[in-house]
């Protein structure tokens, strides 16, 4: 059996409000556990406030934890400088305008992260570069667009496709089609799932919608009010919820769950 590519051990985070954070204390993140492995994809739902995108943020390491560990391929990550962990991590937020500098054109983001594949031929680089662009459905052209002329969709598939441009074990994916047109919603998530399933990448994918999450997850965390309150493989969790707090987002889906009934039927 392969190794954990990620593993959360009681991971707690508390922010403080007032001068010096002598004021009153926010309990976001509170003694969670789980771990990843290769040619998964993970899904941590919950709705706003769940705690779930302090979650990825502190997996990213754009937050410290106030207590517990992560650890990659079993190295604390907080020992790994960040130009090696960003070579094998890589994140798309849901809002991809707070990602980026407005005043660059979109080919001065792949640029950027190509700093990181200084052995790759120029010649090579700009091929992967547009079958990257191919892959989320965006023509070449986009390249010389500013990021500020593009839709908020185009904009987070163009983040999409320049985290892959390194290649990374893990991408953590926050919302990622929260400001995609519902056509190519389905468009996105099978970019996700074939990075699983045909590339062997771990995928954290980060989502309120269950009904996504079931289409795409092999594992399913469910968090409420900053604690991870049922996890286990998605069908389970999805077609026989133990905890109540699940059972209401599923029942907030009713075509998901007249779908879930009659697949149990059938």
């Amino acid at each position: 059996m392969s190794e954990d590519l990620i593993r959360v051990e009681h991971l707690s985070k508390i922010f403080s409000t007032g001068f010096i954070g002598r004021g009153e204390k926010i309990v976001a993140v509170n003694d969670i556990s789980f771990s990843c492995k290769s040619g998964e994809v993970i899904g941590l739902i919950g709705e706003s406030g769940s705690g779930k995108t302090t979650t990825a943020r502190m997996v990213l390491k754009l937050l410290a934890p106030t207590s517990g560990e992560i650890y990659f391929k079993n190295k604390d990550i907080w020992t790994i400088s960040n130009r090696e962990y960003y070579r094998f991590v890589q994140g798309v937020f849901q809002d991809p305008y707070s990602s980026i500098n407005p005043v660059y054109k979109v080919k001065h983001l792949f640029s950027n992260i190509s700093n990181l594949l200084k052995e790759v031929p120029k010649g090579e680089l700009d091929r992967r570069v547009k079958e990257l662009l191919e892959l989320v459905y965006l023509q070449p052209e986009v390249l010389e667009k500013h990021t500020h002329e593009l839709s908020g969709g185009q904009l987070q598939r163009v983040l999409l496709a320049n985290c892959l441009l390194v290649d990374p074990d893990i991408m953590l994916t926050d919302e990622p089609t929260s400001m995609i047109d519902a056509s190519l919603r389905v468009v996105v998530l099978n970019v996700i799932k074939e990075l699983s399933e045909k590339r062997k990448k771990l995928v954290i994918f980060i989502t309120h919608d269950i009904s996504q999450a079931f289409y795409i997850c092999d594992r399913i965390a469910v968090m409420r009010g900053g604690e991870i309150v049922e996890q286990g493989p998605a069908e389970e969790v999805v077609l026989n919820p133990q905890h109540a707090y699940t059972q209401r987002l599923i029942s907030d889906v009713p075509k998901l769950k007249r779908k879930f009934e009659l697949s149990v039927e059938a």
